[in-house]
């Protein structure tokens, strides 16, 4: 029997090996994270009328014919449109033991460019959740809403966590390992997981953010460094600490704190309560074991914020809580850490666009 907690590198090696997780062409080693498996797209895209669930009872596939507007060829290279919705096919598979499930996520490049990206089971009643014991195959449903991007067979936007029992800590677990730790400078706000606030008040200059222009060109995600940040974003500046937000915008923001992951644990951003405001963080992104920890090479990391406005402007204020961490006990701990010689993009990060733009 598996010790409780999320799987690491070396378990999910182990469980490839056992073909608990499947794949065609064979799975690659640089698919492996310290405590994630990345997934990627096959060949084929749908276009559907609306996002959806199987539900019990149904195959995605059965879904598929009732909803498919047109099908796409990915093997040449083809455009995701902005606004539209799409399924496409993975070529992982699972064939889950008892008493092990998944969770799956959109990688952070895909959150911070504002690519919803969900997987999606057969019979499943929920997005990014794979219930104990599935044996099937993995959807990604694709929505673009902020730029139209460039597709091809192997990308890896999404990645998927295996765990074993219930590995999430409780808010008195969550404090003790705050005093043991320091997960963040000074008092933790802790309720459901580690809360963390905006940083609106920079040390150095006024730029605290990015918006989505709404008009800009495609994004082949293959490209990395390669695009001027001018073309698709528009720099935002605060003088006092607050910012209006705009409904239908997308931002990228960044946490007021450093947080870092202890070697022996995992976590996962989750949206704050909703009466907080009408606004919701995109919760795109695993924070990996070792992501601003000391012994991987960090001193503390932001947290990049995907922040979208719902139904009204919004003022967003300096230092207002907007979202939480999430930890959960790996079952064991990692043989490799976030950052240390795994050419890990984000570590040590502070507000920061995705891998595809050039530095500023």
């Amino acid at each position: 029997m598996l010790p409780t907690g999320v799987l690491p590198a070396q378990s999910l090696r182990a469980m490839i090996g056992d073909a608990v997780v499947l794949a065609s062409p064979a799975i690659e080693e640089a698919q492996i994270q310290p405590a994630s498996l990345d997934l990627r797209l096959g060949a084929r895209a749908y276009r559907v009328r609306a996002s959806f669930l199987a539900g019990k009872g149904r195959k995605v596939t059965q879904r598929l014919a009732e909803f498919e507007m047109h099908q796409m060829d990915l093997s040449t290279g083809a455009v995701l449109e902005k606004g539209c919705v799409y399924v496409v096919p993975l070529l992982e598979s699972l064939a889950l033991p008892a008493g092990v499930q998944a969770v799956t996520n959109a990688k952070s490049s895909t959150g911070r460019l504002d690519l919803l990206t969900r997987v999606i089971t057969d019979e499943g009643t929920e997005f990014d959740r794979v219930p104990d014991g599935y044996h099937g195959p993995l959807f990604a449903e694709i929505c673009p809403r902020s730029f139209s991007v460039l597709v091809r067979p192997g990308m890896r936007l999404t990645q998927i966590r295996l765990r074993s029992g219930q590995a999430v800590l409780s808010d008195a677990e969550l404090s003790a390992l705050h005093d043991a730790q320091a997960l963040v400078p000074g008092t933790p706000v802790i309720s459901d997981g580690l809360g963390f606030s905006v940083d609106l008040r920079p040390e150095v200059g006024t730029l605290v953010g990015y918006r989505a222009k709404p008009h800009t060109g495609v994004i082949d995600l293959d490209r990395i460094g390669a695009y001027a940040p001018a073309d698709f974003w528009e720099e935002l500046h605060s003088k006092d600490g607050q910012i209006i937000l705009d409904p239908g915008a997308f931002y990228i923001l960044v946490s007021r704190e450093a947080v870092h992951i202890p070697p022996d644990y995992a976590a996962e951003m989750a949206p704050y309560l909703a009466m907080a405001g009408e606004f919701r963080v995109h919760y795109a992104g695993f924070f990996d074991p070792g992501f601003g920890h000391d012994a991987a090479g960090g001193a503390g990391a932001r947290g990049v914020l995907e922040v979208r406005c719902h139904e009204a402007p919004f003022v967003l204020e300096h230092g207002q809580i907007v979202g939480r961490l999430v930890y959960e006990r790996m079952s064991q701990r990692p043989e490799r850490l976030y950052g240390a010689a795994i050419a890990s993009n984000y570590q040590g990060q502070g507000l920061k666009l995705s891998k595809h733009f050039k530095t500023i």
